[in-house]
């Protein structure tokens, strides 16, 4: 019989390693079977995740007479290409010591550079098991390392971590972290994302500060301080989440898109006793911002301070802003009355009306559609949701006489009675351009 022309196994090897990439690493083990020619291809991957998706089923499977053995890691070295073999993974057994074998087979048996390690279970604990997988990637000339502990204790970060000069995406999900005396920093770092991480307010700006290529961080609920400072000139993407007091942007002169969830209810004493313009000072270092997300309680946050109609340097790039205000709070609207007039590119507005308990603010746009002077002369999007009183009225009959291209506005009310009384209302607003559309949705 003709033997059949393999077209897979003669790939070249490059190509191979490209396909095995693309898998799950539990169905990229697997292949290790296919022949003598694939038993060791797996073992070359550079890029090694293991998540709940990839350590599942009959990968993380074992007979229940088994189960003693892996608490001894030592004691179930199999061959690399064992590892998808059902006579011993035959029952599903989701535990942390399972997870640590798995993970001890694919490092032990590993050759070549790791340039990227991803783990991420609901079942892996925070252990010296994971100290010794990060010593050993620190070999490895690892450039993407992702940790997320999502059981109750969390991983005190090892100081051979911060000695990985050749990282370049750090992601770090509930872990405690301090840096060693001697830690120079990451010089290649571009991208850190740290939640539900505790460390001081001197280990993060010292971190910060410290990756010099730093262009995107994510900072989120995190613990151990309330007032930082972010330092990073080539930053690019900032997204901030939690209860922060208040901080500071300092030669952040790149950033272009900025993303603020602030819980301002936990911090309201302090922030008020506060006579600077929170508004002034947000903007100072961010002249080529092009995407701002204001979220919670942010927008009140920004409007500490006196108001201003328009900023002393303009966001000549703001194109996308999406805010969370009240309008039963005169001090917010104006602020964002003075950041639209303040951004002459935007082209799409996003605004989540915020219910507060005190109503009121039905007549603060009583001559606000008589001032022909403020024209967004971009804006083509608006979407608009939660809306209900009068002053949310008037906000929407401004926008629409003050958008000469406007092109699309989305509204949603609050409730379902509102609605026929929204579209009623609407429908005699008149526009500053002809083509604009008015879409209604039901909540």
């Amino acid at each position: 019989m003709e033997k059949k022309f393999d077209r897979l196994s003669n790939l070249p090897f490059d190509v191979l390693e490209q396909i095995l990439s693309c898998l799950p690493i539990k169905d990229a083990v697997k292949t290790s079977v296919l022949s003598s020619n694939w038993r060791y291809k797996a073992s070359t991957l550079p890029n090694l995740v293991f998540d709940d998706h990839c350590i599942s089923g009959e990968f993380l499977s074992v007979n229940s007479s088994s189960i003693d053995s892996y608490n001894n890691y030592n004691s179930l070295m199999l061959p690399y290409h064992r590892l998808c073999d059902k006579q011993y993974y035959s029952a599903w057994c989701p535990n942390h010591a399972a997870i640590v074998n798995i993970v001890d087979h694919v490092l032990s048996s590993h050759i070549g550079p790791i340039h990227k390690f991803r783990i991420s279970h609901p079942h892996l604990q925070a252990s010296h098991d994971i100290d010794r997988w990060i010593l050993h990637l620190s070999t490895k000339s690892v450039r993407e390392f992702s940790l997320e502990i999502l059981t109750w204790r969390p991983y005190r970060i090892p100081s051979c971590l911060l000695s990985c000069q050749d990282i370049v995406h750090l992601e770090l999900y509930h872990c405690l972290l301090k840096l060693p005396s001697k830690f120079k920093g990451f010089e290649n770092l571009k991208s850190m994302d740290i939640q539900r991480v505790r460390l001081s307010r001197r280990v993060l700006e010292k971190l910060i500060i410290r990756c010099p290529l730093l262009e995107r961080l994510t900072l989120a609920n995190c613990d151990g301080f309330s007032h930082f400072k972010v330092n990073a000139p080539n930053l690019r993407i900032l997204d901030l989440e939690g209860k922060f007091e208040d901080f500071i942007l300092e030669n952040t002169s790149n950033l272009a898109e900025v993303c603020i969830d602030l819980d301002f209810k936990a911090n309201q004493k302090q922030i008020l006793d506060c006579n600077s313009s929170n508004l002034l000072k947000f903007f100072a270092d961010l002249p080529n911002i092009r995407k701002l997300r204001v979220q919670n309680q942010f927008i009140k946050y920004l409007a500490v301070g006196p108001s201003a109609d328009l900023l002393p340097e303009p966001c000549r790039y703001l194109e996308f802003l999406s805010v969370c205000v009240s309008f039963s709070d005169l001090d917010e609207i104006l602020t964002l009355l003075g950041l639209l007039r303040s951004s002459p590119a935007l082209k799409e507005l996003e605004i989540l009306v915020c219910k507060e308990d005190n109503a009121g603010g039905g007549e603060m746009y009583s001559g606000l559609h008589d001032n022909v002077s403020c024209q967004f002369t971009q804006l083509q999007l608006v979407k608009i949701t939660g809306i209900s009183v009068k002053a949310e009225l008037d906000f929407i009959k401004f926008l629409l006489l003050s958008s000469p291209v406007l092109k699309t506005m989305t509204v949603t009310p609050t409730s379902v009675n509102d609605f026929l009384e929204l579209v009623g209302e609407l429908l005699g607003f008149r526009c500053a351009s002809a083509s604009a559309n008015i879409i209604y949705l039901e909540p």
